[in-house]
């Protein structure tokens, strides 16, 4: 288990995982005063370090926590929850604890002033717990044998960041602390990075409610009677509708805010490489259900194999995780079960169709994030912006996420002094942070990585997100051209996977390059770059097309083409045609913050096939394309 998750842990270039600090702990000595959840703390680094505790969650699941103190005084204290990423556990954003993986120097930096000492020498108390199904909560070869014998365990499985269980963990562990006189129900801060940066902002839209299994909401109180809300809540590389991550379907626009079902209406194109890895990620490392007998049978993956942990309750009632990673691979045309399964991850796993007004909210993007790219963060901030204009919500976007990004060191430092100014506003009324609806952005700039890496480019600001991006450049071509399924050059699609553990030809670097083509069975249209600008924001792609079969894709991927004859992938993005679709369509691509040099072309391509990134359909299909025109959205105006 360990091996495969050494080898993922490269891959996902810690999408997901533990971040290993060289620092460690200093000798550290008793200290008296208070003692959450029971626990005796020691002084560590000049705070007070209250460490193993194990605390029955709300339905008795024992959860691993820890809670860091000021370094004086008895409480209550404005509290600040951080929250870590698949596969990690409550010592990712602990830097005076052993930690588990081990990753690259360069991932390092970006844990200033975003860690357990850096919060509670400013005045904070700060929990870590391990979500349920990972380490000592339940999860793979940290879960004591005892709790499996009596059935602690029974409940303790991944249910992916369920807002009914995972955000209810949370919600249980803060109110058990302010009936202790730890913490303040009230100037609570939660925040989080990947799978813990999309519970942030579920638990912000929470705000002051709990939601059941049954789905219902209910009035956030502590144990015993205090009413508790979330006070402001910090997403980093997020999600905020887990099923358009994992089978995006290319309806969001940012420019037309929607909710509801628009990520069910088709059914996507399964973001293939990384479910997969994360599947076997969390499978290898945590408590997956395994299917009951009769149920679909997992497909073989490439890599490692996929160790189960055998279930402890049979016949839960409620879709698992195996299950529905396996009805994704079975492909098109998908039947009753794969969309019973999408209900329930829209409804249950994301935060933007949770109703009421949420607590403010601060949400961080990586421009070539092929995870959780800044969709996940403008799908949350037009809702909010539509629904409450009021209420707080401001984006930070950069080279900083899940592989392809190359996490630059200024951005990510930058963004964390902007979180921290955030907290201490909303939770402690001091300081001014990020503007209500205000975007700070770093741009991508090349080379990325290595010893010639440069700087990325910015910062550039501004009140809105349509303020960012005032100008445009657009291309296209009226002329029919054809995308044929059996078309396209497979080739670039495995040289721009970005899980190159299982992949050999895959990279994790955004400024990755290969020679210019022109593959049969796609739709090229090219731009000559005469005055350089700055991309900063999605591509809007406009075209009538006329599709024959079913089940068919448009993969978008916009290159930089530069003299040499080389091409750069700037940002990608998948369409699902409906059956047969013809008439107008408008998508959009992922978008990038970059710059295009005099001399240089953009070269937009409609592909069959993005595969391994997006799944390629299993279907033949053709779509006839006329009267395309893409546009750039820019910061100059032109």
């Amino acid at each position: 288990m360990r091996t495969v998750r050494r080898a993922l842990g490269v891959a996902l270039a810690v999408a997901a995982l533990s971040v290993v600090v060289p620092d460690q702990p200093a000798p550290a000595s008793a200290a008296p005063g208070p003692r959450p959840f029971g626990r005796t703390c020691e002084e560590v680094k000049g705070v007070r370090f209250c460490t193993g505790a194990r605390v029955a969650s709300w339905d008795g699941t024992p959860l691993d926590v820890d809670v860091t103190l000021p370094p004086t005084g008895d409480g209550p204290w404005p509290t600040i929850v951080l929250l870590h990423g698949l596969g990690g556990d409550k010592t990712a954003l602990e830097p005076n604890a052993p930690q588990q993986v081990s990753v690259a120097p360069r991932i390092l930096p970006l844990r200033k002033h975003y860690n357990n000492l850096y919060y509670a020498r400013r005045g904070y108390a700060v929990v870590a717990a391990t979500a349920r199904g990972f380490g000592d909560s339940c999860g793979g070869e940290g879960t004591p044998a005892a709790w499996l014998q009596i059935g602690a365990c029974s409940q303790g499985f991944i249910r992916l960041a369920d807002s009914r269980y995972e955000a209810r963990d949370t919600q249980h562990l803060l109110g058990l602390l302010v009936d202790e006189g730890i913490a303040h129900p009230t100037r609570i801060g939660v925040t989080g990075f990947s799978y813990g940066g999309g519970q942030a902002v579920q638990l912000g839209e929470l705000r002051n409610r709990i939601r059941l299994p049954d789905g219902t909401f209910r009035r956030w109180r502590s144990p015993d009677g205090t009413p508790m809300r979330i006070g402001a809540a910090y997403g980093q590389w997020l999600w905020t509708d887990l099923l358009s991550a994992v089978l995006p379907n290319g309806r969001f626009l940012d420019f037309r805010p929607r909710t509801g079902d628009a990520s069910l209406q088709p059914l996507g194109v399964m973001s293939q490489s990384y479910t997969r890895a994360l599947f076997i990620l969390a499978a290898s490392e945590g408590y997956v259900v395994q299917p009951q007998p009769g149920d679909l049978e997992l497909p073989d993956f490439p890599g490692p194999s996929l160790p189960i942990n055998p279930p402890l309750v049979a016949g839960s009632g409620e879709w698992d995780l195996a299950t529905a990673i396996a009805l994704m691979e079975l492909g098109e045309p998908y039947g009753d079960e794969m969309r019973q399964v999408a209900r329930e991850f829209r409804r249950y796993h994301g935060s933007v169709d949770i109703p009421g007004r949420p607590a403010p909210l601060l949400l961080e993007s990586g421009w070539n994030d092929d995870l959780f790219p800044i969709t996940e963060s403008l799908r949350q901030y037009t809702s909010v912006r539509s629904r409450y204009p009021a209420s707080f919500v401001a984006l930070l976007l950069g080279d900083v996420g899940h592989a392809r990004d190359a996490n630059r060191r200024r951005a990510a430092l930058a963004f964390n002094d902007a979180a921290s100014a955030f907290f201490d506003e909303h939770l402690l009324g001091r300081g001014r942070g990020p503007a209500k609806g205000s975007v700070l952005a770093y741009t991508t700039r090349c080379p990325a990585l290595g010893e010639d890496a440069v700087p990325d480019g910015g910062p550039f600001r501004a009140r809105s997100w349509a303020a960012i991006h005032p100008g445009e450049v657009t291309f296209g071509g009226a002329a029919a051209q054809t995308v044929d399924s059996t078309g396209g050059d497979p080739t670039i699609g495995l040289n721009f996977d970005p899980i190159p553990s299982t992949n050999p030809l895959g990279t994790a670097d955004p400024c990755k390059t290969v020679r210019e083509s022109s593959p049969s069975g796609t739709a090229l249209y090219r731009h000559r770059v005469r005055r350089p600008f700055v991309l900063l924001g999605r591509p809007t792609v406009r075209a009538t097309v006329a599709t024959t079969g079913v089940g068919g894709q448009l993969a978008a991927r916009l290159w930089d083409v530069g003299p040499n004859g080389r091409q750069l992938l700037v940002t990608r993005g998948a369409y699902r045609l409906l059956d047969d679709q013809t008439g107008r369509v408008v998508f959009q691509l992922n978008g990038n913050g970059y710059r295009f040099a005099r001399g240089h072309t953009v070269k937009l391509e409609l592909a069959p096939s993005d595969a391994p990134t997006f799944r390629a359909s299993t279907t033949v299909f053709s779509v006839d394309v006329r009267r395309l025109r893409v546009s750039l959205p820019t910061t100059q105006r032109r």
